[in-house]
């Protein structure tokens, strides 16, 4: 759990212990990456031809110094052999084979040849290994390119994937999963956590892979170029590596803690976002903003004590590569005055431990990167692995066409499966055909009993059946398909009118569209807009009004034509004389179908079939209007109020 934030400014230590990564992240990530197969391998094939061409500078730098020094040897010698007189060369030819390396007993023709041959040749091989530089570069950077390409291009499918599997998963979950979870914390997890595993797939990893290789190889190179200098340079591995693993171990639990920060702050924007107009009404621009400066400050601390490891980090990894580069100096300026090491080979040498360094500079990121992408991935992947309370049982049978009769055997409902029941022991049967009311103060259950039927929660105890079918026994599919809802809160989403009528049934006609808005009494209002359905609702219907956006809803769900309809207080944002036109749509619409109705108003459920009379999570009284209005106080009490209120009405209105 995040920490929580305080009105007082100080941030409350989070109650659980600091989070910790799953196991198996990190080769679950990569799983993804092997859907794409020899597409996955393509990067890594570029970056072994693109490291082999590197790998080839140094030689042929080598081979460019060589040669320069031999042609100008060459010619220093056979300058110098021209001013030693005859009567002494016989005494003088050996010292110079000697300090020439040639082999004894060379003849002075020989040796003037020789030298001849490679102060002529020197240009050219100066030329040539200059042309294979140029030709390797290109190779390397030809093979760079592509493999940067396949592993962007890799690292946006696996993106792609996981960000569809995120969102359908999200879908899935039950309802109890998102009471339990915040908006904003499912968004960041959509977002920015599959960017940061992208990002440690497609660059961190290959970033990895062309670290080893380029690391194994120049090892490699080294012990065969020079052991001793080799033997000098290698204890900087074992100490750089033990650092990485140390600050890699310290770093992966503060990037989870960030990243749940990362959510709250998300989720505190989403929220003011979305209610922007109650912060303005009540005045409290200033303490949203110390709310959200809070959230940003403890953001802000995470950041710090992370960019502070990591800062004393990449100096210590530097400081070991120096103190190694000096040890390797001495060691190789000591064999340069031994004579037994050549400039050209000391060149070549030097420039094959900057590719040693080089993979040690890089680890330093690649484990900032590896750190935040696993931290990042345990977090999509406990989306993913969550279990959802209401689910499609093995062997579950697809509801056949329903006649509409809706029992209820003894059914208790308790939220996340403890605390005090909101439904006790509700028992009632609904007819084919029937109007069910529900009455009830708020918190009485009403919503609840129609949140079971559609099957958006499952019972505690007891069970819900439609024509005798138990709603656990069928697919969740079959069953809502022929189910319409109208709930209290309308959402609309953007885009026009038409296709938020169509929603459910996105290939109805235009005529099927309009006959359901008439039926709702929404035709009339949207052909007063200039564009008519094809007018934009705006963010979750800001433009419209909310009986507007009520009529609208409920024209959705009658779309459907479906057999059985809740309307959860329908009729709530709209004034009397357009509830009196929707009402009377929904008698109509109503008879045949086995409709459950929530109202605040007697006025709305009078003439229903059967009045289910709330109070405290149990049915107190059912029946119809006038037996109720006898028999029941709390009904005749709900009725008076509402009669008195009512008739008051048109004189306020007037």
């Amino acid at each position: 759990m995040q920490a929580t934030q305080t009105r007082e400014g100080k941030r409350a230590k989070p109650a659980a212990a600091r989070p910790k990564l799953p196991k198996g992240v990190f080769p679950r990530a990569v799983r993804y990456l092997f859907r794409y197969k020899w597409e996955a391998a393509l990067p890594y094939l570029f970056l072994l031809i693109a490291t082999l061409a590197q790998l080839a500078v140094p030689r042929l730098i080598r081979n460019m110094i060589e040669a320069v020094t031999q042609g100008v040897v060459a010619t220093q010698v056979l300058e110098g052999l021209q001013n030693i007189p005859s009567a002494f060369m016989a005494q003088a030819l050996p010292r110079i084979l000697e300090f020439l390396n040639y082999t004894p007993g060379t003849t002075q023709e020989q040796l003037v040849t020789q030298l001849t041959v490679d102060k002529v040749s020197a240009p050219e091989a100066l030329i040539r290994a200059g042309i294979f530089i140029v030709v390797f570069a290109v190779l390397r950077g030809l093979f760079a390119f592509l493999q940067s390409y396949w592993a962007e291009r890799n690292s946006q499918s696996v993106s792609f994937d996981m960000r569809n599997e995120l969102y359908a998963k999200i879908q899935r979950l039950s309802f109890s999963y998102h009471d339990q979870n915040q908006t904003g914390q499912l968004m960041i997890r959509a977002t920015d956590d599959v960017e940061k595993v992208r990002l440690f797939l497609g660059q961190g990893l290959v970033q990895l892979v062309g670290a080893v290789v380029l690391l194994s190889a120049t090892l490699l190179i080294l012990f065969t170029t020079n052991v001793q200098l080799a033997l000098v340079t290698l204890w900087i591995l074992p100490v750089a590596l033990a650092l990485f693993f140390i600050f890699g171990s310290i770093s992966q639990p503060l990037f989870m803690k960030l990243q749940v920060r990362l959510a709250a702050l998300n989720t505190i924007l989403q929220e003011n976002l979305a209610g922007i107009k109650v912060v303005k009404a009540f005045t409290r621009e200033k303490s949203e903003q110390r709310k959200f400066g809070e959230s940003v400050n403890t953001l802000m601390d995470e950041q710090i004590r992370i960019a502070r490891i990591f800062t004393f980090l990449f100096p210590l990894v530097f400081l070991v590569a120096n103190l190694g580069q000096a040890t390797t100096l001495n060691a190789g300026g000591q064999q340069i005055i031994a004579g037994t090491l050549s400039l050209g080979e000391w060149q070549e040498f030097s420039l094959y431990l900057i590719y040693l360094f080089i993979p040690l500079a890089q680890f330093g990121f690649i484990i900032s990167q590896f750190g935040q992408a696993m931290a990042s991935a345990g977090r999509i992947f406990e989306i993913l692995d969550a279990k959802s309370d209401v689910t499609d049982k093995p062997g579950a049978l697809a509801l056949p066409q329903v006649k509409g009769e809706v029992h209820f055997e003894d059914v208790t409902f308790r939220y996340f499966g403890g605390g005090e029941p909101v439904l006790d022991g509700v028992s009632f049967t609904a007819l084919p055909g029937q109007t069910v009311a529900l009455l009830g103060a708020t918190g009485s259950g009403k919503t609840t009993i129609i949140n079971l039927i559609p099957r958006f929660y499952d019972p505690s105890e007891g069970r819900v059946t439609v024509d005798g079918h138990d709603l656990r026994d069928v697919t969740l599919e079959s069953l809502r398909a022929q189910i319409g809802i109208v709930l209290q809160e309308t959402t609309l989403f953007s885009g026009n009118i038409r296709d938020n009528i169509a929603f459910g049934k996105p290939e109805a006609t235009q005529a099927e569209v309009e006959a359901a808005a008439k039926a709702a009494a929404a035709h009339e209002f949207i052909m007063s807009f200039p564009q008519g359905y094809e007018t934009s609702v705006g963010e979750r219907g800001t433009t419209l009004s909310g009986g507007q956006k009520q009529r609208i809803a409920i024209a959705r769900a009658l779309l459907l034509n479906p057999r059985i309809l809740i309307l959860d207080d329908s009729t709530s944002s709209v004034d009397l004389q357009t509830e009196s036109h929707i009402q009377a749509a929904l008698d109509q619409l109503m008879q045949g179908r086995t409709s459950f109705v929530i109202a605040q108003r007697i006025s709305t459920v009078i003439n229903a079939d059967q009045i289910l009379v709330m109070d405290k999570g149990k049915i107190v009284a059912s029946g119809k209007h006038a037996q109720l209005l006898e028999d029941n106080e709390i009904y005749a009490e709900i009725y008076n109020s509402q009669l008195v209120g009512d008739s008051d009405a048109p004189k306020d209105a007037a």
